[in-house]
């Protein structure tokens, strides 16, 4: 049985995953809570199913990304044109950042949900977290070389915890620091690159998991929100998803056309990392999906490839740092009834295509809005009203994130002549959890042993 399963593609996994997490989600619904309130057994089920699943994936996320970005810095030193190919990459990254939040924008505008809601102001959430370029810029500076932070519980408990944007800063700067010393940083940078080919075995075991804990984040989502939530903000959510369809399926492809590539074939190569994006709500832990599918199926050499999809997968968010911040600005403007000027929504451009790297700090989307409320003067109450389907946005919101970081490493590749075109073309795209093959081809003599 198990050996039959493995031979199902892990797409097809996901996918029939998703289908019974809706299922057990609304019969979990339909059972109802407790005597006392609390949450049903399946409820609990799928609720611990799902956390532990994501509890696993950013376990992982700290050694992953120091690891990588060391690594995708030195790795920089094998390419030629290095810094002309990172300069092509930010500068994509903010075109399509400029795209998305531009729809963002127009969206707000035509559906104007602010004025067309029934939430409740008196029903707003703690947000629990709040973001300012202050904010933003005092987080940039690491407090100790681990990028831990502590804080108190409420039963006077002491807790730990990563900053992700100082992890990055750290690494950033040893890659950096590893390249200037030369020869003698190899047998540091050798030893990374082992640490990094570990952690990633193990959190490819972890993937190993999706299915499963895909049936309990769908289940639990759809068990503790329904559509009940939805109904008061429904022009507001239908906004957002349809701000990341234009910009997954009719920007993303044209981008594409342009550069004389197959949408087709991209989303083909792409799909498994976008869906597993879906369901686990985290670009760090598809990173490794992410990278494989960018290099085995849509051509991308590897030595480029790993510096650009980890830098994509902490700075790079069509989702979260441009189509819902800008939206959610426009809503929040529209329901304390603020009139925002010319101005203000070249402020909302300005924060979205620079302010992304915020959002590695602490949970994304949140940190963005924050951020663009605290710098358009907007009530910070507002994102209370907008935490209560939040988790039901934020899968498509990480799809597209996800999406985009495989995207501009193909067309920035295309452009630099650097792209395995036929591999591209082949039509018969990986299984991304299947051993890297020794093909012949752009980059074929800096293929690493593989990792699964």
């Amino acid at each position: 049985m198990l050996a039959r399963l493995r031979r199902v593609p892990f797409a097809a996994q996901v996918l029939l995953a998703l289908v019974l997490g809706v299922v057990l989600g609304f019969v979990a619904r339909e059972i109802g809570p407790v005597a006392d309130g609390s949450p049903n057994w399946l409820t609990s089920t799928l609720q611990t199913i799902g956390g532990t699943f994501v509890t696993l994936l950013k376990a992982l996320v700290p050694p992953l990304i120091v690891t990588a970005v060391i690594v995708s810095i030195a790795n920089l030193k094998q390419v030629s044109n290095a810094a002309r190919l990172a300069g092509q990459t930010l500068l994509w990254f903010g075109i399509t950042a400029l795209i998305a939040v531009a729809i963002g924008i127009g969206l707000g505008l035509l559906t104007e949900p602010g004025r067309n809601s029934s939430v409740d102001a008196s029903a707003q959430t703690d947000p629990g977290t709040t973001g300012s370029w202050w904010d933003f810029l005092n987080g940039v500076v690491p407090g100790n070389i681990l990028g831990l932070q502590g804080s108190a519980g409420d039963d006077g408990s002491v807790g730990l915890s990563f900053n992700v944007l100082q992890l990055i800063v750290i690494a950033a700067a040893v890659g950096i620091a590893a390249l200037k010393v030369g020869d003698a940083a190899e047998p540091f940078l050798g030893f990374v690159r082992s640490a990094l080919t570990i952690v990633q075995k193990v959190l490819w075991w972890v993937i190993l998991l999706a299915p499963l804990g895909t049936v309990g984040l769908i289940g639990n989502a759809v068990a503790s929100y329904g559509w009940n939530s939805l109904g008061s903000l429904g022009v507001f959510a239908g906004a957002v998803y349809a701000g990341l369809a234009l910009v997954l399926f009719v920007v993303y492809p044209v981008l594409l056309r342009l550069h004389g590539l197959s949408p087709l074939r991209w989303f083909a190569g792409a799909w498994p990392a976008i869906q597993l994006a879906f369901v686990s709500r985290s670009s760090i832990g598809t990173l490794p999906v992410t990278e494989r599918v960018t290099e085995q199926n849509l051509g991308v050499p590897r030595s480029y490839a790993s510096f650009a999809v980890p830098l994509g997968a902490t700075t790079k968010m069509d989702g979260c740092a441009a189509i819902y911040p800008a939206l959610a600005a426009i809503f929040v403007a529209q329901f304390f009834g603020v009139d925002l000027s010319i101005t203000d929504y070249l402020l909302i451009v300005l924060v979205s295509v620079v302010g992304s790297a915020a959002t590695a700090g602490v949970t994304g989307a949140v940190v963005m809005l924050t951020l663009t409320l605290s710098t358009l003067g907007l009530p910070l109450a507002g994102v209370g009203l907008l935490l209560a389907i939040d988790p039901i946005l934020d899968m498509g919101r990480t799809a597209v994130n996800v999406a985009g970081q495989a995207l501009v490493p193909t067309i920035v590749a295309k452009r630099e002549g650097i792209l395995d075109v036929e591999r591209y073309r082949s039509g018969r795209p990986a299984e991304p959890l299947a051993p890297v093959e020794r093909t012949g081809g752009v980059d074929a003599d800096l293929r690493q042993p593989a990792t699964v």
